[in-house]
């Protein structure tokens, strides 16, 4: 395979990069379940068997004895459809408004809740960083196609940010993110704001990020059958949210966000993928396209990560580098004031 990803002259695939000793380990002790494709005829099964694997933390569970205020809103559909589920947690007893974390869960569109992820998002970012986070419960395909899912970060944004006064939240400061699918929802988002108006963010944190439903990097290729969530699982998760437009020279941006042909007046991004996963070269492509229009970008490529690294081994080192590099800027974005500060 060259560089443009075609397949070698003698049929072969280019050997994958080496992955972290300690993740190699992990992977390991995860199963042959751990790197199972996503395909269409597994597709039901595997969102049942995710849905039963992520229970639903409670909001008692979530407050862990009154260290968190959590609270559950609904917003508006923005699209027509039923209204968009948002759980907004914040740190017990601090006095706003604190700047806004606006987070996207993962699961390559098809699968995951706004409520597990908080957990994670609660010890690593809320508490150390003093700011508030809605998670966001958009809608899932193939039940709901593009545009329900971006249609729903939409909606849910604006609610939230209308109502930060009686929230407690500096709409001045508000930080999109996600991982994986809301990783690309995330860059989707950045880019309806500035085109459709509305709230304003400051930045955008993409984490392995689901940017290019074409399959055609050298990455996506390299990876095959390999990585934890490789091009058979993405070609059956982009043919879910697209369905007949799979495939379609005009897929728009919002659905897509490495489609985009203008990068440019985008918030400042953080933009994170691991050496051995599929979405490297689509990751490492945006943020040079970003570049290229202008625009600010920090890229960080680990190395021998493959893709949700820091979920299957949180406790190795290249986990916990890679949690401080995001704390690191998510602070020099937010400019590490107090809540409450005087603006």
């Amino acid at each position: 395979m060259g560089i443009s990803g075609r397949p070698r002259p003698d049929g072969g695939a280019p050997p994958a990069p080496p992955l972290d000793p300690e993740l190699r380990a992990a992977l390991a002790a995860a199963g042959a379940a751990a790197r199972e494709p996503v395909t269409p005829e597994n597709l039901a099964a595997r969102q049942w068997r995710d849905a039963a694997a992520r229970p639903r933390p409670t909001l008692r569970q979530l407050r862990a004895e009154g260290r968190f205020e959590v609270t559950e809103l609904t917003a508006p559909g923005g699209d027509g459809g039923a209204e968009v589920r948002l759980v907004l947690a914040r740190p017990a007893g601090v006095p706003g408004p604190l700047p806004l974390f606006y987070y996207l869960h993962g699961g390559g569109m098809v699968m995951g809740n706004a409520w597990s992820v908080l957990p994670r998002l609660l010890r690593e970012l809320v508490l150390p960083l003093q700011l508030a986070v809605v998670s966001v419960d958009y809608r899932l395909a193939p039940q709901t196609r593009h545009p329900g899912p971006v249609e729903d970060c939409f909606a849910g944004l604006v609610h939230a940010a209308g109502r930060a006064d009686g929230l407690g939240l500096d709409a001045d400061r508000i930080v999109l993110g996600g991982k994986s699918a809301g990783g690309g929802l995330a860059a989707a988002l950045a880019l309806l704001l500035r085109d459709r108006g509305g709230p304003a963010p400051i930045g955008q944190l993409l984490l392995s990020p689901m940017l290019d439903d074409r399959g055609s990097t050298f990455s996506s290729h390299q990876m095959s059958g390999t990585d934890t969530w490789d091009r058979t699982s993405n070609t059956t998760a982009w043919r879910a949210l697209l369905g007949d437009r799979y495939g379609a020279a005009d897929v728009p941006p919002y659905a897509a966000p490495a489609r985009a042909t203008d990068l440019s007046a985008l918030p400042p991004a953080y933009i994170e993928v691991g050496s051995a996963e599929t979405f490297r070269d689509e990751a490492v492509a945006y943020a040079d396209a970003i570049w290229r229009a202008g625009g600010a970008a920090e890229l960080h490529v680990w190395p021998g990560a493959c893709h949700g690294f820091d979920t299957l081994a949180p406790q190795a080192a290249l986990s916990r580098d890679a949690r401080d590099a995001r704390s690191r800027w998510l602070r020099r974005v937010l400019g590490d004031r107090p809540p409450g500060a005087a603006t």
